[in-house]
């Protein structure tokens, strides 16, 4: 199993701390470093500035919205930033949600499964210099009846195929997923329930396209908090898991709470939901279980660390993404070399 860290969004106050978490991210080994965004700052641009600042990391986006850009032009990026970094990028690709995709981008969110599997064709198509093509529910390129003509990437990418990952969390989608990518962005994961939640839909779709689950890439991320106190260390986490349980999309389209509720927590992630949508957000939190937070972060002293990291190694995971938390830069570091001396204790470096 692999390591990598998760810098999440840029411009939230931690700019400065989290390029110097990167650069020891790169000194300690760590696999891949990975950039979120939303509806603030784009995963690209940290990205490179990440990539000029180290050496042998690998940067990725987790994830590029598929409703903010062209399929031609996320082929574009994705090569310029390869051919940059000299072949360390890696394409994380996702469909957000529908009030970012609708109340930001101003486009549709409907058959986001369709969709993304067209985008993924034209992207991986136009990433290989083929002249470009398409004819689908979605895009058709060229344009019928006008100027536009097949035409092919200019950049020319470090390598023959950089690997491209989807966020997924809904059986159809982390089916999909198996079928049309090199790997899987996956959040709020429970080894204890990793197989039934996301890994039987995975390998459904690999064997739906007549692969195995060799060289696919099953990433999640998880939080890391140092310390001895693991009941406060998940309180620290309550507003997280709150946000994204209660009010990540709303009260039918919340792939979050339905993922809490396969997981077995139906009546926690109702009320939640229910306190979260009513504005009361300090409730939410509350109402979050403890044992919700702590089978999807990893907390506690190094040795109990080094055990969920040894249960998700076990459970399938082969790369694993930390997100090192602390309130100081000193914190999230001590947090950072935890992660690579509890992956050495339990024998998985």
């Amino acid at each position: 199993m692999r390591l990598g860290i998760n810098l999440g969004y840029w411009g939230a106050g931690m700019d400065g701390d989290n390029l110097a978490v990167a650069q020891e991210a790169d000194r300690l080994g760590y696999d891949v470093c990975w950039a979120a965004e939303a509806y603030g700052s784009d995963a690209p641009t940290v990205l490179a500035w990440v990539a000029a600042k180290t050496e042998r990391i690998d940067v990725g986006s987790a994830i590029m919205q598929i409703p903010a850009r062209q399929p031609a032009m996320t082929a574009m990026t994705a090569a310029t930033l390869d051919s940059l970094t000299g072949g360390r990028f890696r394409l994380g690709l996702g469909v957000s949600g529908p009030q970012v995709s609708e109340g930001w981008y101003g486009v549709k969110f409907d058959k986001p499964l369709a969709r993304t599997r067209e985008y993924v064709e034209i992207v991986r198509k136009a990433m290989s210099r083929e002249r470009l093509t398409h004819e689908g529910e979605h895009w058709t390129l060229p344009l019928p009846g006008g100027p536009g003509k097949p035409i092919k990437l200019t950049v020319h990418p470090e390598r023959e195929h950089i690997p491209l990952y989807i966020a997924a969390i809904g059986p159809k989608n982390l089916e999909q997923t198996g079928e049309i990518a090199d790997g899987a962005l996956l959040i709020f994961p429970s080894a204890a329930h990793l197989e039934e939640t996301a890994l039987r839909h995975i390998r459904a779709g690999r064997e739906k396209a007549g692969l195995t689950m060799d060289g696919f890439d099953v990433c999640p991320t998880v939080p890391l908090a140092l310390g001895d106190d693991v009941d406060a260390l998940a309180d620290v986490f309550r507003p997280y898991t709150a946000l994204y349980v209660g009010g990540m999309g709303s009260r039918k389209q919340n792939f979050y709470n339905q993922l809490a509720q396969r997981m077995g927590y139906e009546k926690e992630a109702a009320e939640i939901q229910d306190k979260y949508l009513a504005g009361d957000k300090a409730g939410a939190a509350a109402a979050v279980p403890q044992s919700l937070i702590d089978q999807t972060a990893l907390l506690g002293p190094v040795e109990r660390i080094a055990e969920r990291m040894t249960a998700y190694a076990e459970a399938g995971v082969t790369t694993l993404t930390l997100a090192p938390a602390g309130f100081t830069l000193d914190e999230r570091m001590a947090a950072l070399r935890a992660g690579v001396e509890a992956m050495e204790r339990a024998g998985l470096a």
